[in-house]
């Protein structure tokens, strides 16, 4: 094949080279004589933490199951090995709360939120994809009255395992892993606790993983060969490729349990190639799970598009496949968990990393990257100084291996200047001479060559132009049987709002939304004390919200409507914007905050708990004014910030309270 030339850019780099104008070739050796390496567990995405799939199960068919084919089915997009999810805990653990099987201690409920149905939908495309369970937070009962998971193991163990057993028992779901705490301090007594709870029921073959933060607990493993023996896997998050030798000396599996958590453009697609080559070349890591599967949350809450691609728009259809999907499938679609990675593992001479895997029966699979510096900084941890430039490299099979004489060939090739990158591209099978193949790389390139010829850039239809959040939403909430537990496009930010059956009103109120978190869960982030769901478009101004509200708690109950909400997510406590309260006491109040502290207005309202109540708040510039029960209850407030946000209902505390007939009218953007 003709030489190629890595300068300038204009040129793609996609040929071989036969005689390269570069002065030096550079050899390298792959060869399974001497034993191979590790065995590879996956490459995964992680649903949760919190809440970050929550659009997904709103969007219309044929679009979800096409988004569901990128990320799940075999030989077409991601391809993905793993799926880990959050199991919720009612509390705030990102961008928002995910609802637990058991609110309450004697309450248990094994069709709440929508990480069941994805992993349905997971096994439904690749029967073999392993399954992990996390949780990040914890109902209140579970601390016994404490802010604390540990101090009562035999309830918390018992709390997880029933989880685990809910999965199979409902879902016909076998959960392979499990973990801990979500990047909190472990406690070595739960831990063993937990593998005692899950081998008395019958789950011996679900491994632990820990402690999903740091490498420190692989410490405590050498100290304490029990806690040893208890732990299946340890897991760390954000490693930044390496490990330390307490881990190694452990002979456990070494998992990057969380990694990635970076905007999903082309240079968070650097990273991501990065990071799946290097965690095992650096630090003998075995899977890596990206943080966040999809960005299916409001892009205005934090880490807005940090997943392997976006799907934040279910009333239109639009998603996009974004480039770290394609960089996935460079290694998933041309591996399978079991196989082996090569000892002969390493950094390219001028930058940039080399896996080799194999199947022990023939097959394998090298994947090549060299992505610079400048594009593949992930967002944590800082990326100490590297350079790569354009070079020539000979790669040697021996051992069983060189035997080969034909490898495919797929190229990601990221054009920065000229935004013209090449993605996940085949250029068709490369004929080896006595077990030896060469490559010019270039800069920000990403190479498969690998003996499979099932590999595909699988594609469906585009979808639907993007399109801002509607104008005018209504909900009035009339589902019997809801498919899911919360109503399409809220995201619960504190609290829990779920579809409700109100069988004691004989009116128009049999269905609602009800929040029905009544304790302060153990918490993962900074939880507000007020409970809230927001819902539309971040850029909102001038908008109007109404909604019929029950109080279900004398004299301290409360609930509220709000516009130009501007925080969620960890911010959520000091969130601001305008929210019209009526509180049971018979009352109301006008605040620029959510906690309530900046107020606007207050006065007498009459209401009272039990009553249906219909709040309208109307927000136009720098004026506000407020709507109860069709009347005037006050007007002329001033508001100078914020500016725009998200519209919102909620309660005053964790308190039951529903809500009904919601309607939202946004005005045209001056």
């Amino acid at each position: 094949m003709a030489n190629r030339t890595c300068v300038p850019p204009l040129v793609l780099c996609l040929t071989f080279f036969v005689n390269s104008c570069l002065s030096h070739t550079y050899t390298y050796l792959l060869d399974d004589a001497g034993g191979l390496g590790r065995l590879f567990d996956g490459i995964g995405g992680l649903s949760g933490g919190g809440a970050t799939s929550r659009l997904l199960v709103n969007y219309a068919e044929p679009y979800r199951s096409h988004i569901l084919d990128y990320l799940f089915k075999p030989d077409f997009g991601a391809s993905l090995h793993m799926l880990k999810v959050e199991i919720g805990g009612d509390a705030q653990t990102t961008d928002g709360t995910e609802a637990s099987h058991m609110h309450h201690e004697d309450d248990e409920n094994y069709f709440r939120g929508y990480e069941w149905w994805l992993m349905k939908e997971a096994k439904k495309r690749n029967p073999n994809i392993t399954l992990i369970g996390l949780p990040w937070a914890f109902p209140g009962w579970v601390g016994r009255g404490k802010s604390w998971p540990y101090d009562f193991p035999d309830t918390t163990a018992a709390y997880v395992v029933n989880w685990i057993l809910g999965a199979k028992q409902f879902h016909h779901l076998t959960i392979d892993y499990v973990g801990i705490w979500n990047e909190r301090n472990f406690d070595s007594k739960y831990i063993k606790v937990l593998r005692n709870t899950l081998d008395k029921v019958g789950l011996s073959g679900v491994g632990i993983i820990a402690a999903d933060g740091d490498w420190s607990i692989a410490k405590s493993m050498i100290l304490d060969p029990h806690l040893s023996d208890a732990i299946t896997v340890i897991g760390a998050h954000y490693p930044g490729t390496t490990t330390v030798m307490d881990a190694l000396k452990t002979g456990k599996k070494l998992w990057a349990s969380e990694d990635y958590s970076t905007f999903n453009n082309d240079v968070g697609a650097g990273c991501w190639a990065r990071i799946l080559n290097q965690n095992y070349v650096n630090g003998l890591m075995t899977a890596t799970i990206s943080w966040n599967l999809i960005a299916s949350y409001y892009e205005a809450l934090p880490f807005g598009r940090d997943g392997l691609m976006t799907a934040v728009e279910p009333w239109s259809g639009n998603y996009v496949v974004e480039s770290p999907i394609w960089v996935t499938a460079h290694t998933t679609q041309f591996t399978q968990p079991g196989w082996a990675y090569l000892k002969t593992v390493g950094h390219l001479a001028r930058g940039g990393s080399y896996v080799a895997l194999t199947d022990g029966r023939g097959n394998l699979t090298v994947v090549i990257e060299t992505m610079s510096h400048e594009h593949s900084s992930c967002i944590r941890p800082p990326l100490a100084p590297y350079n790569v430039t354009s070079q020539n490299a000979t790669f040697r099979l021996e051992g069983s291996l060189s035997s080969i004489k034909e490898l495919q060939v797929w190229q990601s090739h990221f054009d920065f200047k000229m935004n013209t990158s090449t993605l996940f591209k085949h250029l068709g099978p490369l004929k080896l001479s006595d077990g030896d193949f060469s490559l010019e790389l270039c800069e920000d390139e990403l190479y498969t060559l690998t003996t499979l010829t099932s590999g595909r850039k699988g594609s469906h239809p585009h979808p639907p132009a993007s399109s801002a959040f509607p104008k005018l939403y209504k909900d009035h909430f009339d589902v019997r049987e809801p498919p899911f537990s919360e109503a399409p496009n809220f995201a619960d930010q504190t609290g829990v709002f779920e579809y409700f059956t109100n069988l004691t009103d004989p009116g128009p109120h049999v269905f609602t939304l009800r929040q029905v978190v009544t304790q302060r869960p153990i918490t993962w982030a900074t939880d507000a004390d007020q409970t809230i769901s927001i819902i539309g478009d971040y850029n909102w101004r001038d908008v109007s919200v109404t909604c019929d509200v029950l109080m279900e708690t004398t004299q301290s109950g409360g609930v509220f409507i709000a516009a130009r909400v501007d925080k969620g997510g960890q911010s959520i406590r000091s969130s601001k914007g305008i929210f019209f309260w009526v509180f049971a006491d018979g009352t109301y109040q006008v605040t620029n905050d959510l906690a309530g502290l900046i107020i606007l207005a207050e006065g007498q309202s009459g209401t009272q708990a039990s009553d249906w109540h219909t709040l309208s708040l109307t927000v136009q510039g720098q004026s506000a004014w407020g709507e109860l029960n069709g009347h005037v209850l006050w007007k002329d407030a001033v508001v100078q910030t914020p500016e725009n946000g998200w519209a919102a209902i909620g309660t005053r505390s964790f308190q039951l309270a529903q809500f009904d007939n919601f309607a939202v009218q946004a005005q045209e953007s001056s």
